[in-house]
């Protein structure tokens, strides 16, 4: 069989595109802002991970600029060799510090940071409990790390308990979990996640892809939201979202950072972060030292925003973070609200079966530190008003 009859057979794409539904790849055409063009229509952004805001930030665009000034467009190279800068030291000194741990090492993207560190510090013979709603990242980084892998129901602890029961005592384990949940905006379990872990001698990793900036003192995540940033062995997180550049780092115990430097493949065979991205990353961590309320700005905008949805019986998933998912609970329902809503100057993101299981399709809504309160309300009437329509047509 020919190996791209595959991709020959797969029209669900042109399908959607035909019916004028297709909702991914829109094309912006300014800096990602809490207000966009997309397309040629100003679009309020209520789809960014830009959590903080740094992204549209003049003091991050300048170190930018700065850093390829100094250090060129690019390093040529992997950390391994040639590619470490003294702006790459200096960046995993600070996050470090910033978390709590005594070392950090950083990754070209998110993605890769999950592939890295699974990949390496487990191997055949150990033993990864993941919870079932992990980031993609991480369930590819378990397959690469040829360990054994058992999933648990999502944020289930008996279940977490029951696989860990079962399992020799003298095999390594290792429990991963996201701290903020990207879809569903739930934050993990983490102090019984904690429990657990010391219970059975499991090591524990937490993704703060979300958290970080979003949750704990002055946006340091999950582990500070709860007071346990000595229990949880290493730390995860990505530059994309709320240090507005791309790249990732995890941040442990330096002998582990060091093993992982001379034995994660992701790492050792991929080129070192760009100046620029490391640059910004750097002073967006910075911003955030020196600004420790942004974080709880952007909650105080996300729950103004729960309650408006509330107040016009928008169904939405609740919470206490900065996404909140919005039940449409059909693809064709989902498809047709997200795009009135873009016509009407509102971006959301889609989400579909598979991703959701049958009839948990949702609009996942994210905010920004920096969103007007104009910006707001403008979102909230658009929705009764596209969400009044979508139930006058019977969608």
């Amino acid at each position: 069989m020919d190996i791209f009859k595959r991709c020959y057979d797969f029209t669900a794409a042109d399908e959607a595109i035909e019916r004028g539904v297709y909702p991914y790849f829109h094309a912006l055409e300014t800096k990602q802002d809490t207000e966009v063009k997309m397309e040629g229509r100003n679009i309020i952004m209520l789809g960014s991970n830009n959590y903080l805001g740094f992204t549209s930030d003049r003091r991050c665009i300048d170190a930018g600029k700065e850093a390829l000034e100094q250090y060129g467009t690019g390093c040529s190279g992997s950390r391994f060799l040639n590619g470490t800068l003294r702006l790459h030291l200096e960046l995993e000194k600070k996050l470090a510090d910033f978390v709590n741990k005594e070392s950090a090492l950083t990754f070209s993207t998110g993605f890769q940071t999950n592939l890295g560190i699974i990949s390496s510090i487990v191997t055949k013979g150990d033993f990864i409990l993941s919870d079932n709603e992990n980031h993609a990242s991480i369930v590819d980084g378990c397959r690469l790390s040829f360990a054994k892998t058992h999933k648990y129901r999502h944020n289930d602890m008996a279940e977490l308990e029951r696989l860990l029961r079962r399992l020799p005592a003298a095999k390594g384990k290792l429990i991963i979990t996201d701290g903020v949940f990207s879809m569903s905006g739930e934050i993990c379990n983490l102090p019984d996640i904690v429990e657990l872990a010391k219970k059975y001698n499991a090591r524990l990793m937490v993704d703060d892809a979300h958290a970080f900036g979003m949750i704990g003192k002055g946006g340091r995540g999950t582990a500070s939201h709860f007071g346990l940033e000595n229990e949880v062995d290493i730390i995860m997180s990505t530059f994309s979202k709320s240090l507005a550049s791309l790249g990732g780092f995890i941040a442990a115990e330096e002998r582990v950072i060091n093993y992982v430097k001379h034995h994660s493949r992701p790492f050792i065979f991929s080129a070192s972060i760009p100046p620029a991205n490391a640059a910004v990353a750097e002073k967006a961590l910075e911003l955030l030292g020196e600004e420790p309320d942004r974080p709880k700005k952007l909650i105080k905008i996300s729950n103004y925003m729960r309650k408006g949805f509330k107040e016009r019986n928008i169904p939405i998933i609740d919470g206490e973070t900065a996404i909140i998912p919005i039940m449409t609970y059909t693809n064709e329902r989902t498809f047709a609200i997200t795009k009135m809503l873009l016509e009407n100057g509102v971006y959301v993101n889609p989400v579909i079966c598979p991703a959701v299981k049958p009839g948990e399709c949702l609009l996942r809504t994210s905010y920004t530190a920096t969103h007007t309160a104009e910006q707001l309300d403008k979102a909230l009437e658009t929705f009764k008003m596209v969400f009044a329509k979508a139930d006058e047509l019977g969608l």
